[in-house]
């Protein structure tokens, strides 16, 4: 009896790169609402991160940096039209 390779096995890096790039999306979007300056940039740094981890969630990273992206843009316009704090 022979056990089979572990080629479908995933590394707990991967796991942590989809937890980090979920957390990432949330916070972002959580920035649009409550002071951008403040918030918006640790998002990005956990999506940078998450990306940087890549495996299998590298597309789930990638839309991460994206939606960060979009975050701080629209959260620093909703913020200033709006007249609410930055930071």
């Amino acid at each position: 009896m022979s056990v089979p390779p572990a080629a479908g096995r995933e590394r707990p890096a991967d796991a942590i790169s989809g937890f980090l790039a979920a957390a990432a999306i949330f916070v972002s979007l959580m920035g649009i609402a409550y002071r951008p300056a403040r918030v918006v940039p640790v998002a990005i740094l956990l999506a940078l991160v998450a990306a940087g981890i890549g495996g299998r969630n590298a597309r789930l990273a990638a839309l991460a940096v994206g939606v960060a992206a979009a975050s701080f843009a629209v959260g620093m316009a909703v913020a200033v039209l709006t007249g609410h704090p930055l930071y």
